[in-house]
């Protein structure tokens, strides 16, 4: 079974596991069912799944954000959905700030559930990882979309799955007003199902990952625009 269809689950009711466990199996999946943070965190350094489905509150010392931290910044490629009971605007905010890539409140239905992992993993594997080598330069940024990989001044800049889609579409569309439904549709897909205001989240980690030399301009009211004197692109799409 190859890393793309390899699922984390970490969750300690069990029967919300079995449950995840069952429905995703039905789908193809490998899964994979971890009770706490640290055994979960150990399953996927090993594995290194495409995906792993976090609960926010899990026993012991590390709980489901720190779940998420840790994976976001060891292990990049690897998707998070996080799966919580608690159902407020800061939470959700504190998810995606760590770099969640979903965010789902229970109760949920499991059919549903299964949709938003096969968005995520359609928007790691789809069409855009299979195009031709890309390199965009825009100022001392460099964006290279067949690596996934994103440099300042030739210092490689570690970003979640989202972040990185988020990036390449505005630089692909670089001078223009994006809205954030526009950029929902381009990074996220046209099926993503959730808030709006996920884009301002991601805006300000790649704000304050990529430092001055992102220079992405605010459009009050409509979305943002991606500004450079300096662009440049070698390869093809």
């Amino acid at each position: 079974m190859n890393r793309e269809t390899t699922i984390v689950v970490i969750e300690d009711d069990h029967h919300i596991a079995d449950l995840l466990d069952a429905y995703l199996r039905n789908d193809g999946f490998r899964v994979l069912l971890h009770g706490d943070g640290t055994s979960g965190l150990d399953r996927i350094a090993s594995d290194q799944p495409a995906l792993a489905i976090v609960d926010v509150g899990l026993p012991g010392a590390i709980d489901g954000f720190e779940v998420c931290r840790r994976v976001r910044q060891d292990h990049p490629n690897t998707a998070v959905l996080m799966l919580t009971a608690r159902d407020t605007e800061v939470d959700r905010v504190l998810g995606l700030e760590l770099g969640a890539d979903d965010y789902v409140t229970k109760p949920f239905s499991p059919r549903e559930l299964v949709a938003r992992v096969k968005a995520i993993l359609r928007r790691m594997g789809g069409p855009a990882a299979e195009e031709p080598a890309a390199i965009t330069r825009i100022g001392p940024i460099s964006v290279d979309t067949e690596r996934r990989e994103v440099t300042v001044d030739g210092a490689i800049v570690p970003l979640a799955t989202r972040e990185f889609d988020l990036l390449a579409h505005l630089v692909d569309h670089h001078g223009r007003v994006l809205s954030r439904r526009q950029l929902l549709d381009g990074a996220w897909g046209d099926d993503w199902i959730g808030d709006e205001r996920t884009v301002d989240v991601h805006v300000r980690q790649l704000r304050r990952k990529l430092g001055d030399s992102f220079n992405l301009v605010t459009i009050w009211g409509v979305g943002y625009r991606l500004d450079s004197a300096e662009v440049t692109a070698e390869g093809s799409r």
